[in-house]
């Protein structure tokens, strides 16, 4: 088993250590901490030989990571304009912490400034309702067109709705927040207001879904907090699948020792409907009733995705893509990274930024006349809280296998903790803010 430390030294949030690309900064970045600064403030560079017009479409982790180390390693010859709808990016990952009142929806924002002014990337605000991959231009609806050499799309995922919550009325009675944001607040707001003995419910839907341990985090922040503030309360977890999905050690422990009482947990479950009105949850297992509902639907690619004939995926939900490149498989001329692609990885913010920099590696040997590194690899470290003052983690390390042309694990420096501590509790903060200047400042 990989040690922690060393593990967040190279994981690659302040640089890769997967190419042998030779970018101005690349032949450096295996030397640089978690911590480290230095590649995420670091100039441009004038003049690389490389020129091309990229668009970034989506401002999330994988989005605003591309187009940072775009102009980073391609140097002021690379335009890369950047789209996105919002004005500030939202943190899924620490957005349970909202929940048991310890973070705020206000910490996990970040804005596009640093971009803009340090890399010279045109932030544009607005939706993307068309592309067109014969003209290579996107358009937005606003009516305002981009053209482009290369499009890179990083909208995250959508969700599809679950039978009884077509209304907005019934959404907002039974929120899944799942995408950090209003909703987040809303369900932390729910919780204070439940009474003592009250009943959260909350469903897993079958993977592939965002963040794999992250159902199982909120049950245990959940339950936390309420065996402390609302005595005799229970949590009651219905998962699609058939087991739990990710660090199941630290899970297990978490569901039948530590919250012992307080969890009540269901694998291989189905949904068959919500009556929000009773708040009432169908199940495969019969009707059971919350005081709270939080019900995280199936997933899929978001809308931009769907809407341009981009999902090919046999499920019809994601978009296949060579990850050697995260072009589409289809589509040439336009990447697709983060989680709306269908790769072997998690869909998971420490991934997309993982598959952001071998996407703008790749970009740039592509544009220079070159052919993508032929043996990328991608790593990822996901801290779980298990209290509100201890955490789990989860390490992962992939390399390309030309045989089955996937991103396969390293089973020696893949695991998961062996307990749970405060020592990672307090690591897990480091690792966030590390991983969010990496991507953002």
């Amino acid at each position: 088993m990989i040690d922690r430390r060393n593990f967040i030294k190279w994981a690659g949030v302040s640089g890769i250590a997967f190419s042998s690309a030779g970018w101005s900064l690349l032949a450096h970045a295996d030397t640089k901490t978690a911590s480290s600064t230095t590649t995420a403030t670091a100039a441009v560079p004038t003049n690389t030989g490389i020129k091309g017009r990229v668009v970034v479409i989506g401002g999330g982790m994988g989005g605003a990571t591309v187009a940072k180390y775009l102009r980073l390693w391609g140097g002021t010859g690379v335009d890369v304009t950047l789209i996105e709808r919002d004005s500030a990016y939202t943190s899924n990952i620490m957005s349970n912490l909202v929940l048991n009142g310890s973070r705020t929806i206000g910490s996990l924002q970040y804005g596009y400034g640093n971009l803009s002014s340090r890399y010279g990337v045109k932030v544009v605000k607005g939706e993307v309702l068309t592309i067109d991959p014969v003209g290579r231009k996107v358009a937005l609806a606003g009516g305002a067109s981009y053209a482009y050499d290369r499009l890179v799309i990083a909208p995250g995922v959508d969700f599809d709705i679950l039978p009884g919550l077509e209304t907005a009325a019934a959404q907002a009675k039974v929120p899944h927040a799942w995408k950090a944001g209003a909703q987040t607040t809303a369900l932390h707001n729910m919780i204070t207001a439940m009474p003592n003995g009250g009943v959260f419910v909350m469903s897993i839907p079958a993977k592939p879904y965002r963040c794999p341990p992250g159902p199982y985090e909120r049950a245990c922040i959940v339950a936390d907090w309420l065996k402390t503030n609302r005595p005799g309360s229970k949590v009651i977890v219905l998962d699609a699948n058939p087991g739990i999905t990710a660090e199941v050690n630290a899970f297990t422990d978490a569901f039948n020792v530590v919250h012992a009482g307080v969890i009540e947990y269901h694998p291989g479950v189905s949904i068959a409907s919500v009556d929000a009105t009773t708040m009432t949850v169908n199940t495969s297992i019969g009707n059971i009733r919350g005081n709270v509902l939080n019900l995280i639907p199936p997933h899929r690619a978001s809308k931009v995705i769907s809407a341009n004939g981009l999902t090919n995926t046999a499920d019809g939900r994601w978009t296949a893509v060579n990850v050697l490149s995260y072009e589409s498989t289809t589509a040439p001329g336009i990447h697709v990274v983060g989680d709306a692609s269908a790769t072997t990885q998690p869909k998971a913010g420490h991934i997309a930024n993982q598959e952001a920099k071998v996407c703008a590696d790749a970009i740039l040997r592509l544009l220079s006349g070159r052919a993508p590194d032929p043996s990328p690899h991608t790593n990822s470290a996901c801290y779980s809280p298990i209290t509100a003052t201890t955490a789990s983690w989860l390490t992962a390390n992939f390399r390309y296998d030309a045989t089955t042309a996937t991103m396969v694990p390293v089973p020696a420096s893949s695991g998961e903790a062996a307990a749970r501590s405060s020592k990672n509790f307090e690591e897990m903060g480091k690792w966030f803010t590390a991983l969010m200047g990496d991507t953002f400042a």
